[in-house]
């Protein structure tokens, strides 16, 4: 594969990437509403988590739980669908991989919307989904359940799982390309990450927001993953003081 081959690949993979299904799921449902801007409030304390990426997050926060989900869908169909035809197209050729790292960049820093999109882990499981669909389920469901229950630190849950995305495809590969894609992603996400990563640190100093799961309470994905806990029995049903506010 020439350069420019390569170039077209990725250049591909940042302009659909940068095609934004929270703005899109917005403009249909609720045209008006404003996800520039989120604040999370946590009972008994007065620090707010705030933040200005614009993601399934946020549609969830200010549209519903449902309209969330939706957006989730189209943010890993966006990036999964264009790697595995790429994947197809180049014959397993780890060229392929060029297209869900830029789609990560494009997610991240869209160009159609003034470089303000997500924090891009959508954009990384949807690429590891089409790169090796078992590691996705494995390393998401382990890390958030590592971050939250063992180790009790939300943004650990939120980054562990992109970590392990590299130990698992050294594992699974041994293919120097594969871990230089997973080396990338994890720095992209990092930087990306930094003004969350200074938030929590200052909510840490919190006693009501070191509690993993009362945080998780506060958004329609985190829900998810406290019912789950509490089916395969890693959590009382109680633990959060029964069910979450509608």
């Amino acid at each position: 594969m020439d350069i420019l081959q390569l170039f077209g690949i990725a250049l591909s993979g940042y302009l659909i990437g940068s095609l934004s299904s929270a703005r899109l799921v917005k403009a249909c449902v609720a045209p008006r509403a404003d996800l520039s801007s989120t604040r999370l409030e946590l009972e008994g304390t007065d620090k707010t988590m705030d933040f200005d990426f614009v993601s399934a997050t946020t549609v969830g926060t200010h549209l519903g739980a449902r309209w969330g989900f939706v957006t989730m869908l189209l943010d890993l169909s966006k990036i999964a669908l264009p790697t595995l035809a790429a994947r197809a197209l180049l014959d397993g050729s780890p060229y392929f991989l060029a297209l869900p790292a830029a789609g990560l960049i494009g997610h991240i820093w869209p160009i159609y919307h003034r470089f303000q999109g997500g924090r891009g882990i959508l954009a990384i499981f949807a690429g590891f989904l089409a790169i090796d669909w078992l590691g996705a389920l494995v390393t998401s469901l382990f890390g958030y359940l590592l971050g939250v229950f063992v180790i009790r630190d939300v943004l650990c849950a939120y980054m562990i799982p992109v970590l392990l995305v590299i130990p698992w495809l050294w594992v699974r590969t041994h293919n120097p390309h594969y871990i230089v894609y997973a080396l990338f992603v994890n720095l992209v996400f990092a930087i990306a990450m930094i003004p969350e990563i200074r938030n929590w640190l200052r909510l840490r100093r919190d006693p009501q927001w070191r509690d993993p799961t009362k945080v998780l309470e506060l958004s329609g994905m985190g829900r998810g993953i406290l019912r789950l806990a509490r089916r395969l029995g890693i959590t009382r049903s109680d633990a959060t003081g029964g069910e979450p506010p509608s």
